[in-house]
């Protein structure tokens, strides 16, 4: 199978390692890639957010299959046009994207689908935000309406800082203010065809910069999976799977398909574990980073088919996708600075050692090859990712492989997965 992977990130990384882990040898292709991406696919030079190139470039590749990785591409249209031109691709089209690119749209899909979360006011106006601040209270949760690059969101006790939060995205946008939910957090990953879904495992995710959840919030720092910790509450993850398939996944996809924009592609279920019952925190329409690092690892099942099968519409003939007993952990190494205004262009050392460690291998972020060496081409650099037995296990493996690697300025969290291995 020829496949184009769009996209130039750890998650598109992980995307192609897994494909080439299959026994079926693909020809696979990524636009525009990175270093590391570049030594596991054929690098092309082509912008993944034009619709016109990406459908050019697939019909005259003869692409058999395009996976779209980030957010941009989707609420680009790019899947809409390539297919109007027949071509396979595994991503919601423009309309059914909007559940990621609109805060407000995925609010309102999830009231009328029924669907557990948390309140939300609008906000266009510095009063309409105080207002909405004080109806709500503290702890403050404030988000920017569209894409933000996983930065848009603020959960803070101190008012001050969620309005200078909000003043950054309004008069170009209006801002959600929404109603705080606590407990635990979990990612769950589903494929959908339009009709059906089909449940991944869950990973859990660590959003702020530094250990303790302190620090402003980021694209994500690491995560691990799976969550062994959802055996006590509700009796393994297949019985947590089962339950947010039923009460959020399949009414959200069948509310998008009745309203006439049917989901093709990866619904992302950003949800929390609160004392009344499991709620949807957030949608994104594509595969989460770095979520997506521990979760493939672990895929037992060909992933080519099942991205092929959502992408055509057949899902409903294939079982729920089997996971190995392997534990996954990655720690996801930062340039210096982010993620306000990280510094790049600093050289990169010691990967070969790293990804010499056992159960261990690196999904690049932001790399590029230049006259003095591997560096650093943007905030989040690369992704380790440790595989072992048991949490300890992987964990101990992640961070001995880490610490090999220099970087001038490198910032990386030390507790990842800290608590489920002390307990």
């Amino acid at each position: 199978m020829r496949i184009l992977v769009l996209g130039s990130g750890a998650r598109e990384h992980a995307i192609i390692l897994a494909l080439r882990r299959e026994p079926t040898t693909h020809e696979i292709f990524a636009a525009p890639g990175n270093a590391g991406i570049a030594e596991d696919a054929t690098v092309v030079p082509l912008d993944p957010a034009d619709p016109a190139a990406v459908t050019a470039y697939a019909n005259d590749a003869n692409i058999d299959l395009v996976v779209i990785g980030p957010e941009a591409p989707l609420v680009a249209g790019v899947a809409d046009e390539l297919r109007e031109r027949g071509i396979p691709v595994f991503g919601p089209g423009r309309a059914a994207a909007q559940l990621e690119g609109s805060k407000a749209f995925a609010k309102r899909v999830m009231e009328a689908a029924g669907v557990p979360t948390g309140r939300a006011l609008r906000a266009h106006t510095p009063a309409e935000l105080a207002a909405a601040l004080d109806e709500l209270g503290a702890p403050y949760v404030v988000k920017a309406d569209g894409l933000a690059g996983g930065k848009g969101v603020i959960v803070t006790s101190e008012r001050d800082e969620a309005i200078a939060h909000a003043e950054q995205y309004l008069g170009g946008a209006p801002v959600l203010v929404e109603e705080y939910l606590d407990g635990p957090e979990v990612s769950l990953f589903f494929l959908s065809d339009g009709d059906h879904v089909l449940p991944l495992s869950p990973a859990q995710d660590y959003k702020r910069l530094r250990d303790g959840d302190e620090g402003p919030n980021t694209g994500g720092m690491g995560a691990y999976s799976p969550l062994p910790w959802l055996l006590e509450r509700f009796g393994g993850e297949a019985e947590f799977a089962d339950l947010v398939t039923r009460t959020i996944a399949e009414p959200v996809i069948r509310q998008l398909d009745a309203e006439g924009t049917p989901f093709i592609g990866l619904l992302y279920a950003g949800l929390v574990l609160t004392a009344q019952g499991v709620k949807v925190i957030e949608f994104n329409a594509r595969f989460g980073d770095p979520e997506t690092q521990v979760v493939l690892p672990r895929l037992v099942d060909p992933l080519s088919e099942l991205l092929l099968a959502a992408a055509s519409g057949h899902l409903e003939d294939l079982p729920r996708p089997e996971f190995a007993e392997a534990t996954a952990v990655a720690v996801v190494l930062a340039s210096r600075g982010y993620p306000g205004a990280p510094v790049t262009g600093r050289v990169l050392t010691g990967l070969d050692a790293a990804a010499a460690v056992d159960g261990v291998h690196l999904a690049h972020a932001a790399t590029a090859h230049a006259d003095e060496g591997l560096v650093s081409t943007g905030g989040r650099v690369l992704n380790v990712v440790a595989l072992g037995t048991t949490f300890a296990e992987s964990t101990r493996r992640a961070y001995q492989a880490i610490a090999a690697i220099g970087l001038e300025g490198g910032q990386y969290r030390t507790d990842i997965a800290a608590r489920v291995v002390e307990h």
